[in-house]
């Protein structure tokens, strides 16, 4: 396992540095922030000063390894707007994002891996096809659209949650928080269930592909011979190796959610890192836009390798290829 560990940080340390290039000359290649951020009445000389000030007088080359050498140091830059650290202003509204995901990757889980082994073990039932046929949906209704329904239906119509905001906060290791207040919780379950609908769908048609397939294993039918309980063979013999490919799926899909929670969390006026990331994009804010993604490809590459390992865990297979290698 050590060996197996080592050699996915080797990994993961070339892929950050990949993306480290491409990010930075895919950002700072494109546009001029000088042109959003000072007075356009200002004189040649206002100009190059602003310039000079903000590093971007120095060839791209130049900019990136002194971009490169402050990274190592965990120093990403200073925001061209908001002038403080870009890191600093992104870990500011990551505990709003990262609890929101959190929340809806439990509810997918949730939700979706009874529904999924349930259509995958009466698949012929009304209520198998009426649970498929809900999985479409989720998969093809917009996000915007599903977040502005369900501000209408419960919210509006039923006046049973709030429309947006994150609602009260408390403190917890140093962050603020809200699913520790019933005032918190309530302004997140409608963003969460939106963020949480395409994955339930996925967690779903999984779940069930899974079940399909092994309820045809041998092992299963000789648990059936024995006269093991329904219960306990679902639940004991069949539930561990359906996860394998649900675990996997799902911890790439966690980095998405996180990375990605945008449309949501303006639907909502969440105040996480997606409508900070907007506006930084809007103002060429350069610093936060690639400490945004370099945070993103970080998250990436943890909990890819957090999968790896829980696979290898739930995997037999998985651990003897890795000795045998």
């Amino acid at each position: 396992m050590l060996v197996y560990l080592i050699r996915r940080l080797g990994q993961a340390m070339l892929t950050l540095f990949v993306m480290a290039v491409l990010v930075f000359i895919g950002i700072y290649a494109v546009g001029n922030p000088i042109d959003v951020l000072i007075s356009p009445d200002a004189d040649q000389a206002e100009i190059a000063a602003a310039t000079a000030r903000l590093g971007l007088d120095r060839p791209l080359w130049e900019q990136f390894l002194t971009f490169l050498g402050n990274a190592v140091q965990g120093d990403l830059g200073r925001s061209f707007v908001h002038n403080m650290p870009a890191l600093d202003l992104i870990l500011d509204r990551l505990p709003a994002t990262f609890e929101l995901a959190v929340f809806a990757m439990l509810l997918a889980v949730f939700l979706g891996v009874p529904l999924g082994m349930w259509a995958g073990l009466h698949p012929e039932k009304l209520s198998g096809r009426a649970i498929m046929t809900g999985s479409i949906f989720g998969f093809s209704l917009p996000n915007f659209w599903q977040g502005m329904m369900l501000i209408m239906i419960f919210a509006v119509i039923l006046g049973w949650l709030p429309s947006g905001g994150r609602g009260e906060t408390v403190e917890l290791l140093g962050f603020r928080v809200s699913f520790l207040t019933l005032d918190g919780l309530s302004h997140m379950i409608l963003p969460a269930l939106n963020l949480a609908l395409f994955k339930t769908s996925l967690v779903i048609r999984l779940t069930r592909a899974g079940t399909r397939e092994v309820a045809l294993m041998d092992y299963v039918k000789f648990a059936r011979a024995k006269g093991v309980s329904p219960r306990r063979i679902v639940l004991v013999h069949m539930l561990k190796n359906i996860l394998i490919p649900v675990v996997t799926v799902l911890g790439l899909e966690f980095g998405s959610v996180i990375a990605f929670a945008v449309v949501t969390e303006t639907v909502f006026a969440w105040p996480g890192m997606g409508k900070l990331l907007i506006d930084s994009i809007v103002l060429l804010d350069r610093p936060v836009v690639v400490a945004y993604l370099m945070l993103t490809v970080f998250i990436f590459i943890l909990i890819n390798l957090v999968v790896d390992v829980a696979y290898s865990a739930l995997d037999p297979r998985v651990r003897l290829a890795d000795r045998q290698g």
